[in-house]
This record gives structure tokens, sequence and C-alpha cells, in this order.
């Protein structure tokens, strides 16, 4: 058998799974995973290899209207991961009926040529008959290549879908090395998880205008540590003392989680240190945007 490798672009509305679905395949956490929409930011790649086949999955922002230039640079990011890609794989939920979200993608989907796999999650609150009522649904609107029901949270029929993917693919090269299993920094996915940490933690209290940046990474061999400093950035004063808490209390909650899932990220023990610190509206100035992260 010849190897076959390519890129998949995953798509769909903001808070459907893709995050899940995606560190399910991988078996790592490289994308946030929050129950609160626009959770990713960033175009995360990652890569899945195996003895015939290599796919790098692009996990997008979540589709939606932008409010403000992180929103803008959001739905760029989900223009460029359409570009060059081998497979198209939209993300749909549970619902029974198709809403102005997806009814806006499935519009935009006449004008990709690319093959088109629409996946339905969460599969597990739907009995059979609801979900060959979403799949016809489905095929009524668009010619899909396949069209695959799931459960990224419990695993059900990923490999199925793995296999539809690898089906599809052209024959090609190893891209990346077999063990690499993304291609972002570090940094960019230490300051994830503390975000994602910081939002469970948070709940409704605090909305969106929360980011992360990670100041430092400094190795100690000696002790087999790393020291980590990082900056939770809020965009209102009243939003400080939130984070942080009666007497710290949630500060230390999200860096003693944080920590944990470092730790299995990075393989070795961390020293987490946090900061919180106000920057009034930064979603709304291009290059606090740029400076958070989200840049080209």
């Amino acid at each position: 058998m010849k190897f076959k490798s390519g890129f998949i672009t995953i798509i769909g509305r903001p808070n459907v799974g893709k995050s899940t679905l995606l560190n399910h395949i991988i078996g790592e956490k490289i994308s946030i995973i929050s129950d609160k929409p626009q959770t990713t930011r960033n175009k995360i790649q990652t890569i899945y290899t195996t003895e015939n086949s290599q796919m790098v999955f692009v996990d997008t922002p979540g589709i939606h209207k932008p409010k403000n230039k992180l929103g803008e640079f959001m739905n760029k990011e989900v223009s460029l991961a359409l570009e060059d890609m081998d497979v198209l794989v939209w993300l749909v939920d549970e619902s029974l009926e198709i809403g102005p979200g997806d009814s806006r993608i499935l519009k935009s989907l006449d004008n990709i040529k690319t093959p088109k796999i629409l996946v339905i999650n969460k599969i597990d609150k739907l009995t059979k008959d609801q979900v060959n009522k979403i799949i016809n649904k489905y095929e009524e609107k668009h010619d899909f290549a396949n069209i695959v029901p799931i459960s990224a949270k419990n695993g059900k029929n990923v490999d199925e879908l793995l296999k539809k993917i690898e089906y599809i693919l052209p024959e090609g090269p190893k891209y990346f090395p077999e063990d690499m299993i993304t291609d972002q920094p570090e940094r960019l996915i230490v300051s994830e998880i503390i975000r994602e940490k910081t939002l469970y933690y948070l709940d409704q209290e605090v909305p969106h205008g929360i980011a992360v940046e990670t100041t430092m990474m400094k190795d100690r061999p000696e002790k087999e540590l790393i020291d980590i400093h990082a900056t939770i950035y809020c965009e209102k004063s009243s939003h400080k003392g939130i984070i942080i808490g009666k007497g710290g209390r949630k500060l230390k909650g999200i860096g003693k989680s944080a920590r944990k899932d470092i730790e299995r990220f990075l393989g070795i023990k961390v020293n987490l240190q946090l900061w919180v610190k106000v920057n009034k509206n930064w979603r709304e100035k291009e290059n606090l945007v740029k400076r958070m992260g989200y840049k080209k």
C-alpha cells in the first residue's frame, strides 16, 4: 500500500466539538476545550501519523460574526485554513434543525471543490432515528463525500471517520517527523492550557476578554524542572479581582490545574507563576491582538 498524506481543515460553528475531536485523535491536549463559544482563537495544526498515512489537521476558530479585531482575526484564520486543503471536515452538533449559522456555512460550501465530509457530533445525545433525520436533512442540501455520525467525547465512530479521511487523501510524503504531534510553539500551547483553566474556573463571571501570555520558560536541568511565568490579561479592573479571587484562591486553583496539564504535555515538573494584569479593551486594538499571539 502506498503512503498517503494531506491537510485536513476542520470547520464549524463555535462549541460544536472541533477541539475535543482533535484531542481525541491525537491523544494529547493540544486544542483548548471549554463549554464557552469561541474558545479556539488560533489555527492549531496537529499531526496524526500511522503506518499508512499522515494527516495534518487544522483546528480553526468557530465561524461567527466578528464584533472586534479579535473576531476579525478568528474569521480570517478560517479563510486561510480553507486554502490548499485536501479534505474539508465540517462538524455540526446534535441540533435536529439546520440553524442560520450552519445555513451560512452550507452556502459557502458550494464554492469549494475540495472533498467534504460532514461529521455529526454528540450523537450520544440522540436516538438512531434522530441521527438519521439529521443525515437526511443535510443530504438534501449538499453532496458530501461522506457523512459520519460520531461522539468526539467518548470516541464513538472516530476510527471510522479517520478511515474515510485516509481513503480520500492523495498519495504523498511524510510532511513531519512521525513522532511530532503539533507545529505550535510550546509557549503557545502553555498559554492556551492556562487560558482553558481560567475559563473553567471563572465560569460565567468574566467574559472572553481574557488572554494569556507566557513570558518566560527557563530550564533548570539540575532539578529536572522548568520555571514558567505567565500573565493573564483582562479588560477591566473589576475582572482582576474576580480572577484572583478571595485570598487568591481562584488564581491558585487556576495555577494548580494548569500546572498538572502543562507537566503532562511537557513531560517534566513545572514551577508555574501567574500574574493578572488589566489591558483595557485589548480585543479592539490590532497591535495588542498580535501581541497576545494572534497573528500570522
